[in-house]
């Protein structure tokens, strides 16, 4: 493993990449650290004190909401446009065609995306700012619309350096800077655990369970995400002007978690929006509702699970398009051993696809309440693991180091993925 590691350091351009995506690490960290001007720190901290809602949000921006910086929304924003976007592909035919269009057509719809994101980010940060409005100084008209802009701009920097991670780094940009706000909040939770050890609240055995289902859920992890159900496709051959070409076989890989993590996002988001409004408003029955739908009450990990298995379904569906895999199989001369081309053959793989999905939906669900497993196995509260921050970081870990190797074993070197 070491030799493998110090061959990366042997190749002037991958060293290159890994010396700039630091560099951008770096920078990420110091804007988490300078604050929103017109901004109370103390009134911050005292929200964050009140519940969980706006520690899972500061966790995704690396303690820059907590801090209320420049990066208080980090990169959400982006996410979100690009979702929607995405999901827009359906409807809209004009995105469709651009999806359809290669290179040309990824810039068209990436600008578009960043277009809709400096939209997003405004109103979210005329939200926030509306919201938190008991922690700004002065809270005029004029004093809400510079720190909405304040806020607006340090989502639009990192989006920007995210671009310039992709482009001149090493793996995919705006996926390594969630990677690092995630990361960056590991020593404060270990320092956590550390404080209840000191003060007798926790036991060692408790720290020592806490780390074993740790790394039995990380190796779950990474072994779900590298899970893919391989259809087995046959070429017929065939003879041309060129000579005799096809004939060999080949497999589609379908993935078990097609979804990935957007289906824990959009659940998660459509439950913390009672949640969210009860903190700003003092209407009783949004606060009833509200209390039923805290996080680790019984109806809300009901819903929770049951949201997440349909949005799972609800994705895989919009974004694979089984119909266009049928058609081009039959259109390149493939077919799956024993399946009519035509719609025999997407009739199978939607049935195969929604079999893999139930089970990528109910590895998502599992992943989700594990903090709530966690906390009860181990009595150790305050510290988050699990769910979308555990798939997240698996997933960004898993794709860099792909990429990675794969320059590796490009410049003729042993890799490091055995």
């Amino acid at each position: 493993m070491l030799s493998a590691l110090g061959n990366v350091w042997k190749i002037p351009e991958l060293r290159q990449k890994i010396t700039f995506t630091l560099i951008m690490f770096a920078i990420f960290r110091m804007g988490t650290h300078i604050p929103v001007p017109g901004v109370d720190p103390t009134a911050i901290e005292q929200l964050f004190a009140n519940g969980n809602l706006f520690g899972l949000l500061d966790l995704f921006s690396g303690g820059a909401f907590s801090k209320f910086s420049i990066f208080a929304m980090s990169i959400t924003p982006y996410i979100n446009a690009a979702i929607i976007i995405q999901l827009l592909n359906v409807v809209i035919p004009t995105l469709e065609q651009w999806s359809k269009e290669g290179q040309e057509g990824h810039k068209k719809t990436t600008q578009v995306t960043r277009y809709l994101t400096v939209v997003l980010a405004f109103f979210q940060a005329i939200g926030m700012s509306i919201g938190l409005k008991a922690a700004i100084l002065n809270p005029s008209p004029v004093n809400i619309l510079i720190i909405a802009i304040t806020l607006t701009a340090g989502t639009v920097f990192l989006m920007w350096l995210g671009e310039q991670i992709t482009a001149n780094g090493v793996g995919n940009g705006i996926s390594l800077i969630i990677f690092a706000g995630i990361v960056a909040a590991l020593p404060k939770n270990i320092g956590t655990i550390y404080h209840y050890v000191q003060a007798g609240t926790i036991s060692y055995f408790s720290v020592f369970m806490f780390a074993l289902i740790a790394i039995a859920m990380v190796v779950f992890v990474v072994h779900v995400e590298n899970g893919f159900r391989r259809i087995p496709i046959s070429y017929t051959k065939r003879v041309g002007s060129r000579g005799t070409y096809g004939g060999h076989s080949s497999h589609i890989p379908l993935k078990v978690n097609q979804a990935g993590v957007i289906p824990i996002i959009f659940a998660s988001s459509v439950l913390m929006f009672p949640v969210t409004i009860a903190q700003f408003i003092d209407i009783p029955w949004v606060k009833t509702v509200a209390s039923y739908l805290e996080w680790g009450k019984p109806l809300q990990t009901t819903l929770y699970v049951g949201m997440i298995i349909f949005f799972t379904y609800f994705y895989t569906a919009v974004t694979v398009k089984i119909s266009d895999m049928a058609e081009n199989l039959k259109k390149y001369g493939g077919f799956i051993p024993g399946i009519r081309p035509g719609q025999p053959t997407a009739d199978y793989l939607d049935h195969v696809m929604t079999r893999i999905t139930l089970a990528g939906s109910i590895f998502l669900a599992f992943i989700a309440v594990l903090p709530n497993m966690v906390a009860a196995a181990t009595n150790i509260q305050g510290v988050y693991f699990g769910g979308t921050a555990l798939l997240i970081v698996v997933g960004v870990a898993l794709q860099t180091m792909k990429q990675i190797e794969a320059m590796i074993v490009m410049r003729h070197y042993e890799g490091f993925m055995k």
